[in-house]
């Protein structure tokens, strides 16, 4: 799946890696994660994408984003807006689709290998114009939640598919119970 002297960049849609992390029962460690894939490649870039919730005195995503940027990864935020659907459930958008886009595409032409760490079907077009552009492209994800938390036409778009499981011994660790709720960890909504 990879060779040791391409290039690689990573693009780690927050929202949904915790979510599929969550439905498999582990948190990342996204220290390992770097280290991982440093191993498999030459590891020239990793994406982090999630929207902030700028209306809270104290974010509890705050420290994660913080110790991501000091840690080697590039951080992608915007203001997340938050609102209650028409059930009274608290809902937050804040889709980071666009900007992965957009940096994906400018990135290709400098990279061999990019890998997605997202399920989400919208990026089947992106991967497809990635591909083109001589890109191979693999994405991290699962089959194995009820449901399956990947797209099955980003999975067939791809070129690898990595079952985000198989990787719970070399990038993850147990969840922490005591730790308050997230903004990434409150259902994003595509609205």
């Amino acid at each position: 799946m990879f060779y040791r002297d391409e290039r690689l960049a990573l693009f780690i849609d927050g929202a949904n890696l915790y979510a599929a992390a969550k439905a498999l029962g582990f948190d990342i460690d996204y220290k390992l994660l770097r280290t991982e894939f440093m191993r498999r490649g030459k590891l020239l870039r990793a994406f982090y994408y999630t929207a902030l919730l700028e209306n809270d005195d104290y974010s509890p995503i705050r420290p994660l984003v913080d110790w991501l940027n000091y840690n080697g990864y590039n951080m992608v935020t915007k203001p997340a807006k938050e609102f209650t659907d028409s059930m009274g459930r608290r809902k937050i958008k804040g889709n980071m689709d666009i900007e992965l886009a957009v940096d994906a595409m400018e990135l290709a032409p400098h990279i061999d290998h990019i890998v997605i760490f997202s399920g989400d079907g919208d990026y089947r077009p992106l991967v497809e114009s990635l591909q083109r552009q001589g890109v191979r492209v693999s994405a991290v994800s699962t089959i194995r939640s009820q449901p399956p938390m990947i797209a099955d036409e980003l999975r067939r778009q791809v070129d690898n598919f990595i079952e985000l499981e198989e990787l719970k011994d070399v990038i993850g660790r147990p969840p922490r119970p005591d730790m308050p709720m997230r903004s990434d960890q409150v259902e994003m909504s595509e609205e």
